[in-house]
């Protein structure tokens, strides 16, 4: 995850009331702030690191491999198990070709 990255203008269209409105209502969770290189670094890890040479189809967050977590309740990390799902991803693989053509 690259986390809420504040230093960009990734959000400039974003309306920030309603992002404190969500916020306040509890439907939304926002991960600790961090700087561009932090919120950079696991792609930069993932794309020149040996170390991670061979893995495929994982989601990685903070330069390592991303927990399952099975309920959401505000959490801000991890990943659900139906996105490791391989049915799943031949699935959106399929759809995302067909809308392509």
């Amino acid at each position: 995850m690259p986390g809420n990255i504040a230093d960009t203008s990734l959000a400039r269209h974003v309306d920030m009331q309603q992002v404190a409105a969500f916020i306040a209502s509890g439907d939304l969770a926002l991960p600790p702030q961090k700087t561009v290189e932090q919120g950079a670094a696991t792609s930069v890890l993932l794309a020149a690191s040996p170390t991670v040479e061979g893995i495929t189809g994982r989601y990685f967050e903070d330069c390592a491999q991303a927990e399952q977590v099975t309920a959401r309740a505000g959490a801000v990390a991890g990943v659900a198990p139906y996105a490791l799902d391989p049915e799943n991803a031949a699935r959106l693989w399929a759809v995302s070709e067909a809308l392509v053509r």
